[in-house]
């Protein structure tokens, strides 16, 4: 085991980020040191890098961010026992409290205490990062590291997909980002009827075809609602799910949702959103969810299964494999719009 290793680390309360040797950490009791394998970078690791208002309310530097990952164990700390050395992992990063009502009734992914790894404490983009052994999950030798560095994001979708009917259900995902896009292939996974993507990047529309959408559409120039409307009959979509958190999207969301419809909401808009809770929700009658996270760990079980069937390819949605060193390059494309996600190998 060597004493350091490549970490990306936000050492100061400012905008980018710095490559150091820092000393790998340790496992105590119930912890594990996994090798990391593979991490992707999310839009949270982008509020940290630009070091935005919303990371400046949080980030308490210094902090190594990165909360989807994917690696082996390379040793565990006294007392776990549900892996052991060489096994193949990843992790959910938020760590609950155990304490806290929700998480005595069953609702840990929305725990009032939550501490999430890459954000309140270090991270996956490192050569190594340490996981309570409660958090560890354990992956099939089928599944390869860069697409199991993906389950974080993953997991969003498959719960925002199940969080209600889904099969023979028209579907509308508004907002084409990785969510929005593993949204799409998992609703046809499950057996959605129709899927209808709305995404004003180009080549998202176009990684959302090959990752099963029906019908594209650009809201900037598109007659969005009238064209799902004629593709459903009249009636609009069964089922929205609101991935952009954009206002305009989340309007037009819940005008093209059919009465007595389901919108799952997970898109997180920046200020407040105006809606017409008379119109678009309680005289169309509604069901409308805001989604937090991956339920523990009932969305991992479901991640697991749906990729045991190989009806998922999440291959479409890389749009990029760096080294952990070009970190900065990767916020660079993220940036600019050209990644969806962009995977980053330790060297």
């Amino acid at each position: 085991m060597p004493s350091t290793m490549q970490a990306v680390v936000k050492a100061q309360a400012a905008a980018g980020i710095e490559l150091r040797e820092v000393p790998v950490p340790s496992p105590g009791p119930g912890q594990v040191l996994v090798r990391v394998q593979a991490a992707s970078v999310c839009g949270t690791d982008l509020h940290i890098f630009n070091w935005d208002p919303w990371a400046q309310g949080r980030i308490k530097p210094p902090l190594i961010p990165g909360h989807e990952f994917a690696g082996v164990v390379a040793e565990t700390g006294l007392g776990v026992t549900t892996v052991k050395e060489g096994d193949k992992v990843s992790a959910e990063m938020h760590v609950a409290c155990g304490k806290c009502m929700q998480c005595r009734i069953g609702e840990a992914h929305i725990c009032q205490h939550v501490r999430i790894l890459g954000v309140d404490a270090d991270g996956a983009f490192a050569s190594y990062v340490l996981i309570p052994e409660t958090n560890i999950w354990k992956l099939p030798a089928s599944v390869p590291h860069d697409w199991a560095s993906l389950l974080d994001p993953l997991g969003n979708a498959v719960h925002t997909v199940l969080a209600g009917p889904i099969a023979a259900q028209t579907v509308a995902v508004t907002g084409c980002g990785a969510i929005g896009l593993f949204s799409i292939a998992v609703a046809k996974a499950c057996g959605a009827a129709k899927v209808f993507a709305i995404e004003v990047n180009a080549h998202r529309r176009g990684v959302a075809a090959t990752m099963g959408a029906d019908l594209t559409l650009d809201p900037a120039t598109d007659n969005v609602q009238e064209q799902i409307l004629a593709a459903t009959g009249g009636t609009g979509v069964d089922v929205l799910l609101e991935m952009s958190g954009h206002p305009a999207a989340m309007r037009q969301g819940f005008a093209m949702l059919r009465t007595g419809g389901r919108a799952s909401l997970l898109g997180i808009p920046s200020r407040p959103v105006e809606i017409d809770f008379a119109r678009d929700i309680i005289f169309k009658g509604a069901i409308v969810q805001g989604i937090n996270g991956r339920k523990m760990f009932e969305t991992w079980f479901q991640m697991e299964a749906l990729l045991a069937t190989g009806k998922l390819d999440l291959e479409p949605a890389i749009t990029h494999r760096l080294k952990l060193s070009e970190f900065t390059k990767a916020m660079e494309l993220l940036q600019s719009g050209e990644a969806i996600k962009v995977v980053l190998k330790p060297e």
